[in-house]
């Protein structure tokens, strides 16, 4: 039972990591649904239940949005995926910078919607240019992510049920 459970709002968000006791209370009270279970079981004396790994809230909670993440190095790469935002590789973290997208030296700020993970390679050619005058093209939009999902995204990484719902 050292086992925990992903708890999802009834919007599909990942909220927080339970224990498997908690998620069969929350399940017997009818307060959650299964959403993925485990190979394994928990026997009682007339009855079998799944071991929870992914369960949905019934009511949807409420999530106070004004909270804001300070943007880091650690923070642009998990958004990221540890993936060059220019090129497409995972060349692995040693190897990978944050990009301003608009440079500094243009009045560009350390920003959530302003830097992107790079390798070393494509960081260079790019220089102090946007990206249009580098005459490259960014894979994805920088923007803030969410925050109970980014809070729990290592978490949600180390499982391969749960990676799944990291990123909705």
């Amino acid at each position: 039972m050292a086992q925990r459970v992903l708890v999802l709002n009834a919007s599909y968000e990942p909220l927080q990591l339970i224990s498997v006791r908690r998620a069969l209370v929350l399940l017997l009270q009818e307060k959650a649904e299964l959403v993925e279970a485990a190979m394994q079981h928990l026997r009682a004396q007339s009855v079998t239940y799944s071991v929870p790994l992914v369960i949905r809230l019934v009511r949807y909670i409420r999530i106070p949005r004004q909270l804001r993440l300070p943007c880091s190095r650690r923070g642009v790469f998990a958004r990221d995926r540890e993936t060059c935002q220019y090129c497409g590789q995972q060349p692995g973290r040693a190897h990978l910078t944050m990009d301003h997208v608009v440079p500094r030296s243009q009045g560009g700020l350390t920003t959530w919607d302003n830097v992107v993970t790079a390798c070393r390679d494509c960081n260079h050619r790019k220089g102090g240019r946007t990206p249009e005058q580098a005459n490259m093209v960014l894979l994805s939009t920088p923007r803030q992510p969410q925050y109970l999902a980014f809070a729990l995204l290592g978490e949600l990484e180390r499982h391969d049920v749960w990676r799944k719902y990291a990123y909705t």
